[in-house]
């Protein structure tokens, strides 16, 4: 049977690019490592951050109802990090950058080692940024 190796890109749609794009570049290049390039489908203009594991793409929406993330469809979306100090120095560079983002602390009735910091883009998709927990570590390394 086919495994599924991780995620290989997300589409968000955005109610102004230009709006969104200083954000993502904030949260996903200058905080986060990714790279970014810009491309045209359909006559559509798109903006692509992608890493060596997936690709985070933003497009325009094509009606202006405002995200609800209680609505069906998208909750949130949560990047993995490796260490809680990674999780840290991520909350740190985004509210230095100006955005609201939570500072970066233990949740415990998550998982024991649960650290993350919660933010929202300019439509209110909500973001978090996690550590890369032990349960997640020993689920992969002990999978067979």
């Amino acid at each position: 049977m086919p495994e599924v190796m991780g995620v290989d890109h997300i589409y968000i749609t955005v109610s102004d690019l230009a709006r969104a794009e200083p954000f993502y570049d904030q949260v996903l290049v200058a905080a986060l490592g990714f790279r970014k390039n810009t491309f045209a489908l359909s006559g559509d203009p798109h903006i692509q951050y992608f890493n060596r594991h997936f690709g985070f793409v933003l497009r325009p929406a094509r009606s202006g109802v405002p995200h609800d993330p209680y609505a069906p469809g998208l909750h949130h979306f949560c990047l993995r990090v490796d260490t809680v100090a990674d999780v840290q120095a991520v909350a740190e560079q985004l509210c230095a950058a100006g955005l609201d983002a939570t500072p970066a602390r233990l949740y415990p009735e998550y998982a024991p080692d649960y650290w993350a910091t919660f933010f929202a883009d300019p439509d209110g998709i909500r973001l978090e940024v996690t550590n890369y927990r032990q349960e997640r570590r020993a689920r992969h390394d002990a999978w067979d």
